[in-house]
């Protein structure tokens, strides 16, 4: 009787422990651990790079304030340079009308709109450049040839292929973020490693699996390079047609600073340039993070 008593007792006691724990759950959501801390929080090399570059930053437009200050002639002129304070003036001044978020968001679709397709005909050429040597010999005759040519002399030839000054500017935009594209993903397919490409053979792998499995997972990296590449270079490419046929966009907008003599709009211009064309490098750099995970982990 005892022993029947005692092992209630233990098995009572038992099914009671997880009840507790299962409450307790309920009852106060888990604490974030290191692991998720350190995922938020900044390293203290992190901390120290973003100070430096603030740092940088303000001696910059300290350095600016003062050879305008002192209108500077010494091999460079700064005398007609504008101060960081007539600078800044205009800008709060310009982003509070309706026209100048007009120009940014009409740069930002054009480059939106050539980008895209500039990175799928870029990785998918690339691609097939790098793993066929036929399509290799007929494709870079064209590459080689076209590549060096500067978008401002695009810009006539465009206007007359293309129906109208809208879509010329997005063909620009597109050819000065197509080459590096496909030269970076031709160049990772190129440094695929030849032994991991005969042991997945060897294990019976088709020449379908090993390209995606094998090839375009090495390829990766450089294609990501080409991406923020091709994305600083639209922008390039993007000024050049807005000056010459556009009639909205940030690269309008500067243009058309230098034709009425507005120096300060001028330099304002570039500035949002400068920092659109930083954002969407890192933009860029962000959404391909994830396909690079692998690399981490192989470390």
């Amino acid at each position: 009787m005892a022993t029947a008593l005692k092992t209630q007792a233990a098995t009572e006691e038992t099914l009671e422990k997880p009840a507790e724990v299962r409450s307790d759950m309920g009852a106060q959501p888990p604490k974030a651990g290191p692991r998720m801390l350190e995922k938020v929080s900044m390293s203290p090399a992190q901390m120290t790079n973003l100070g430096i570059m603030a740092a940088s930053l303000m001696f910059g437009v300290l350095m600016w304030h003062i050879v305008t200050a002192i209108d500077l002639n010494f091999f460079i002129n700064f005398e007609n340079v504008p101060s960081p304070a007539r600078v800044f003036t205009a800008f709060f001044a310009h982003i509070q009308t309706e026209i100048f978020w007009t120009h940014i968001v009409v740069s930002m679709r054009r480059i939106l709109i050539s980008f895209s397709l500039a990175t799928v005909l870029g990785i998918a050429i690339g691609l097939v450049m790098g793993r066929s040597k036929i399509a290799r010999a007929f494709i870079m005759p064209y590459i080689e040839v076209i590549r060096p040519i500067p978008a401002v002399a695009w810009i006539p030839l465009a206007i007359l292929m293309w129906p109208t000054e809208e879509s010329s500017i997005i063909y620009i935009t597109f050819l000065g973020a197509l080459f590096p594209i496909v030269l970076n993903t031709l160049h990772g397919v190129e440094q695929t490693p030849e032994v991991l490409v005969r042991a997945s053979q060897s294990l019976g792998a088709s020449r379908a699996a090993v390209f995606r499995h094998v090839v375009i997972p090495a390829a990766l990296p450089s294609i990501a390079a080409g991406l923020a590449i091709g994305m600083g270079v639209s922008w390039f490419s993007l000024l050049a047609g807005e000056i010459i046929s556009g009639q909205y966009g940030i690269g309008y907008f500067t243009w058309d600073a230098y034709s009425l003599i507005n120096y300060q709009d001028i330099v304002v211009g570039m500035l949002v340039i400068g920092f659109l064309g930083t954002g969407s490098t890192a933009a860029v750099r962000l959404m391909t993070r994830p396909m690079l995970a692998w690399q981490k982990r192989t470390r």
